[in-house]
């Protein structure tokens, strides 16, 4: 007989890592790596390689560090951290043999965005700072020695990214203009004025990779003139581009440089699954040689400045991330550690690409997890909407996705229309789309399931987090009888007054928005009618709402006002508010209290297996 898999512990699919995020130092002498303390959070750990003196040298005291480097100094590593999800983050040293830590950036209220450090400079570091302007970021020098904070380029308001020269002097900006468009500024040296190199409309898309050792030629992405993101080189004399490598369905997602002679490797194109198209030949024998190593993605994630020893990523769909050392002298790799070893024998299941066409001829893609043991017909399902929703869903490890196919449920993940990759036809088949096309394409998603066999049309829910918890509300109010149940995680109901309570420094994007979603001061009509929380008393199907209290994209009100006005007209809703948490769950004592009160949602609307909540010590949720 036909059954489903022991549960496995949610704790083994949405704790902390054991080991994650390994890099090499730029000398090759030591590894660093992100690993839990005694108190369960999140540190940066260190090891000379070939020796197993691991130690721990950095001390947070609640939120876990998640975003860290080296520099090139070999003596530092850089980690960034917020207060409780507030994104205003700071950028902390720390000394690999003092343990020291030093806020670099100790402003009140004011985020850093690291910019850049060069091997040539290794005692400084490039980094923006919305210190004179909450809206706008202008440039800072730190020097990693003595702390000091000295001002380098100011942003005239509209600049949302900055690119050094091989100098490591600022000569390059992208931007916002009033159009929703993008300009790419160029100066032949800091003491010059700015000129506009090229625009980009708000159809178009584009960005500056780097520049040539030389510093004669920018390497760029852009969808001008094509339909789909293409690397170009542009020569900086002639003002003359020429094409480095192009698909014309598939945006170029992500490009590998030599860490100093700043030749272009290798291009990354997101399809189904990774492919990479090697551009420099003396490569091409690593790259065939990686691929042997274990089945799966693999992605070079940190090498050495002589470039003899790679750290390489491999991800697979049904197991944890396998990090390896590469020796390119002999060609061979060893196996460092899993990120987290409990994953390697259990029953997780492959994460299946697929496509359908939506009911205006335009093919959607996705990704489909099903249970094992059973057979894959008449299931419970969970439709799992990506946020952004400029961004993609991708095949590899989902711990969503496992969990809930470990529960009995069948889980689609679907790139609708607006989410990136796919070339620029498809982003802007989205614009004024949110609960428009959008959502159709969802709607178009439950259909092709019960058309399969797969799902039961009576038992299907939809869940997602951001622009997901949005897509959950609408199908909860514009299409109150498809979906059984709903599970809304930071999810904006009043596009109004989500634009007007943006943080300060999305500003110089809001045109963009604007243009992509709708215009806040001349458009409000249109708004209303794509808003949720004016249709709430449509809600037939119960839903679940999850939020950050400190969340500065979606503010908490974007919860409330909903679970109010829910109230009001009897509808059912249950709402967890976590008072120390963001844009997201982020300590694992909340994301942990959430998902088992998600897993008891379920089982109760769709039938699924479950876990028991069980007391979890440290959460910081209320019930509202």
């Amino acid at each position: 007989m036909s059954q489903l898999p022991p549960l496995i512990p949610r704790d083994v699919l949405f704790g902390n890592p054991e080991r994650a995020q390994p890099k090499l130092s730029p000398d090759g002498k030591y590894l660093a790596y992100i690993a839990p303390d005694e108190n369960n959070v999140l540190q940066v750990w260190l090891r000379t390689v070939g020796q197993e003196d691991d130690r721990q040298i950095t001390k947070d005291k609640k939120r876990g560090i998640r975003i860290y480097f080296w520099t090139y100094d070999g003596n530092h590593l850089i980690y960034m951290q917020d207060a409780d999800g507030d994104e205003n983050f700071h950028c902390y040293s720390v000394d690999i043999h003092t343990n020291m830590v030093r806020d670099l950036t100790p402003f009140e209220g004011v985020k850093a965005q690291p910019i850049d450090l060069d091997p040539e400079f290794p005692d400084e570091m490039i980094v923006g700072l919305n210190l004179n302007n909450p809206q706008s970021f202008d440039v800072y020098r730190l020097n990693l020695k003595t702390g000091a904070v000295e001002f380098d380029t100011e942003n005239p308001g509209n600049i949302v990214s900055w690119t050094a020269d091989p100098q490591f002097q600022i000569r390059v900006a992208v931007a916002a203009t009033p159009d929703g468009g993008s300009d790419l500024l160029y100066r032949s040296a800091i003491d010059q004025e700015w000129e506009l190199l090229r625009h980009w409309g708000p159809e178009d898309e584009g960005y500056p990779v780097a520049f040539s050792k030389d510093g004669k030629t920018l390497y760029i992405v852009g969808s001008h003139d094509v339909n789909a993101q293409r690397l170009l080189a542009l020569d900086l004399a002639t003002r003359q581009e020429s094409v480095i490598v192009e698909d014309e369905q598939y945006d170029v997602g992500g490009v590998m440089m030599h860490p100093t002679n700043r030749t272009l490797e290798a291009v990354a194109f997101y399809r189904d699954k990774l492919d990479w198209q090697i551009l420099d030949p003396t490569i091409a024998s690593d790259f065939e040689t990686l691929a042997q190593v274990r089945p799966g993605e693999f992605g070079v994630s940190s090498r050495t400045l002589a470039d003899d020893q790679w750290l390489v990523a491999y991800t697979t769909d049904d197991g944890p991330v396998y990090y390896y050392t590469y020796d390119r002298a002999s060609k061979t790799s060893t196996l460092l550690f899993s990120n987290k070893p409990a994953l390697e024998d259990l029953p997780l299941v492959p994460m299946q690409p697929i496509s359908y066409t939506a009911r205006d001829g335009l093919t959607i893609h996705g990704y489909l997890t099903t249970p094992t043991g059973i057979p894959t017909e008449k299931l419970p399902t969970v439709l799992l909407v990506h946020g952004g929703p400029w961004a993609r869903d991708t095949w590899g490890y989902d711990p969503e996705a496992q969990w809930l196919a470990n529960r009995g449920y069948a889980v689609l993940q679907v790139n609708f229309r607006g989410s990136t990759g796919y070339g620029k036809a498809f982003v802007n088949a989205g614009n004024r789309e949110w609960a428009g096309k959008m959502h159709d394409d969802l709607l178009d998603a439950v259909n092709w399931l019960v058309e399969k066999g797969i799902s039961d049309p009576e038992k299907i829910a939809i869940m997602g987090g951001s622009y997901g918890g949005y897509a959950t509300l609408v199908g909860l109010t514009f299409t109150p009888e498809v979906f059984a149940a709903g599970v809304d995680i930071v999810g904006p109901s009043n596009l109004i007054t989500l634009m007007n309570s943006i943080p300060p420094y999305w500003e110089p994007l809001k045109a963009q928005f604007y243009h992509r979603v709708g215009h806040l001061e001349t458009e409000e009509e249109f708004l209303k009618s794509r808003s949720p929380l004016f249709f709430c008393d449509r809600i037939q199907k119960p839903l679940l709402i999850g939020q950050g209290a400190n969340d500065p994209r979606v503010k908490q009100a974007e919860s409330d006002q909903i679970a109010e006005a829910m109230r009001h007209n009897n509808k059912p809703v249950e709402y967890v508010l976590y008072t120390d948490e963001g844009h997201g769950f982020a300590r694992p004592e909340n994301r942990l209290h959430f998902y088992g009160i998600t897993e008891a949602f379920l089982a109760k609307y769709l039938g699924g297996q479950c876990e028991p909540v069980g007391d979890i010590a440290g959460h910081s949720a209320v019930m509202k």
